[in-house]
C-alpha cells in the first residue's frame, strides 16, 4: 500500500508516519507540507490512501477533497482533524471522503481506520456513529453555518480566516466579483453584516484554530 500523508506540521507528520509505518502492509510513505504540494503529488503519482489535515491553508482538506473530484484521483482518503467530527465530517464524506479521525484518537484509531478503508470501507469513530445514529447531528438542533452550501462554507471559513475577497479569488479560481455574490449569501444566512462576526462565530463553533 502507497500512502500520502499531508500536514502543515511537521511534528503532526512525523506521528502519523510513526503509526502507518507499523502496518505491514505499507511498502511507501510520501509526505506533503502543504495543499498545494499534496495536490501536485496527487496528480503526479497515485496512492492508495491520502491521509489529509483538514484545515491546512490555502488549499484545505476540504479543497483537496474537490480537486480529487475534478482531476478523477483514483485515491481514497482519511481525514485528519482538530475539530470535533460533527463539525466537519458530514460535509468531508458528501465531498468523497472514505473516513474522519479526530486527531486526539489518531493513535488508538489509525491503523484500523486505515485497514477499513483499504478493504473499500468507510471509517467513523464509534462516538460520532452514535451520535449519528441516535440523532444527535441532526438538521432539527442545526447551527448557521450548516445552511451554508459546500462552496459557501468554504468562502467562510477563509473569510473567518482574514483572507481578502481577492485573496478567496486567486485561492479557489473563480473571480473577486463571484466571491463577492458568496460573501453576501454567507452573511444573509449568517444573519451577520461584518468579517470579524464570522471570525468571531468560527472560533466559537471550533472551525478554525
Amino acid at each position: 500500500m502507497k500512502i500520502l500523508i499531508a500536514d502543515d506540521h511537521a511534528i503532526v507528520r512525523e506521528g502519523v508516519k510513526l503509526i502507518v509505518k507499523t502496518l505491514p502492509e505499507v511498502k511507501q510513505i510520501d509526505e506533503a507540507a502543504d495543499g498545494k504540494e499534496a495536490l501536485a503529488k496527487l496528480i503526479k503519482n497515485h496512492y492508495d490512501l491520502a491521509i489529509l489535515d483538514i484545515s491546512m491553508p490555502e488549499i484545505t482538506g476540504l479543497d483537496l477533497l474537490q480537486q480529487i473530484k475534478i482531476h478523477n484521483i483514483d485515491t481514497r482518503v482519511l481525514m485528519l482533524s482538530f475539530h470535533p467530527q460533527e463539525q466537519y465530517a458530514v460535509r468531508a464524506f458528501k465531498l468523497g471522503a472514505a473516513g474522519y479521525l479526530s486527531k486526539d484518537s489518531a493513535f488508538e484509531e489509525m491503523g484500523m481506520a486505515i485497514r477499513k478503508i483499504a478493504a473499500g470501507g468507510k471509517y467513523v469513530s464509534a462516538a460520532f456513529a452514535e451520535k449519528l445514529l441516535f440523532n444527535e447531528v441532526s438538521s432539527t438542533d442545526q447551527q448557521l453555518h450548516e445552511s451554508l452550501s459546500d462552496r459557501e462554507f468554504q468562502v467562510m471559513i477563509m473569510l473567518a480566516k482574514g483572507k481578502s475577497v481577492s485573496e478567496i479569488a486567486s485561492i479557489i479560481f473563480i473571480s473577486d466579483k463571484t466571491v463577492a455574490t458568496y460573501r453576501a449569501r454567507i452573511m444573509e444566512k449568517m444573519q451577520m453584516k461584518k468579517n470579524a462576526e464570522l471570525t468571531i462565530y468560527a472560533l466559537r463553533n471550533k472551525l478554525i484554530e
